[in-house]
């Protein structure tokens, strides 16, 4: 019994696992999935196709029986109206009791129709969801791998586009940058060292020194003018 129940076990564990293995690969192809759900309600609705014929059968034949009971019924009435006519007692009786069984038999008959009718109304039914259950499933089997396709093209092409590093580029760049920055600073600094070191301003107070000496020559000039200008005025008069 123990060997028993461990092995059940087993067996259990195993199914596990391998339900676990089936959902995997069914994420991974999820028109596996899609086709194995279609395929279980197509033998579903097969299953259910000969259950509901054989209703429906069952419906015919009791109708087949309930029409002959009914001419037999009208015969027999007949076959008494005449017995009775002719003053056949004993025939008469006889056909009173097969015509008394024969309308029992109707009303159960007729009791046991109008049962297999709504059997056999309400399997067509089931058997009709189950088809256009089945058509849904298709449909949407259609739609949503054709999502997934789309899905998996989108992130493949992200995936690409992630692939692209533009990190040399970048990096190229920056070098460039960090050049130009530094031959401007090197620039910057050979000005800044010039304006500050002392050749630099001597030559700024030579400069400076060559303004200054322009300025008075100027000035001695538009004396002299002056002068001059003042004597001719004196001989005129």
């Amino acid at each position: 019994m123990a060997n028993v129940g461990f092995f059940a076990r087993l067996g259990n564990l195993w199914k596990g696992f391998l339900s676990i293995w089936i959902s995997d690969v069914e994420k991974e192809h999820p028109e596996i999935a899609y086709e194995n759900a279609i395929n279980s309600m197509v033998e579903k609705y097969t299953k259910l196709k000969t259950a509901t014929a054989s209703i429906i059968r069952r419906r015919e034949d009791i109708d087949e029986r309930l029409k002959k009971s009914t001419r037999e019924l009208a015969q027999t009435e007949a076959e008494l109206n005449a017995a009775v006519e002719t003053a056949q007692d004993d025939l008469a009786v006889i056909l009173i009791q097969k015509k008394n069984q024969l309308e029992a038999d109707i009303t159960e008959m007729r009791a046991d129709m109008d049962t297999a009718s709504k059997d056999a109304e309400s399997a067509k039914s089931s058997l009709l969801q189950v088809q256009g259950e089945i058509k849904k499933l298709k449909a949407e089997r259609d739609t949503m791998l054709a999502r997934m396709q789309s899905a998996q093209a989108r992130l493949k092409i992200q995936e690409q586009l992630d692939g692209l590093s533009v990190d040399a580029e970048v990096k190229a760049l920056e070098n460039v940058r960090d050049h130009i920055k530094t031959t401007v600073a090197a620039a910057n600094l050979g000005k800044e060292l010039s304006e500050t070191s002392l050749d630099g301003r001597l030559a700024a107070l030579k400069t400076q020194a060559g303004d200054v000496q322009a300025k008075q020559q100027l000035a001695e000039l538009k004396a002299k003018r002056a002068a001059a200008q003042a004597a001719q005025g004196q001989k005129t008069m």
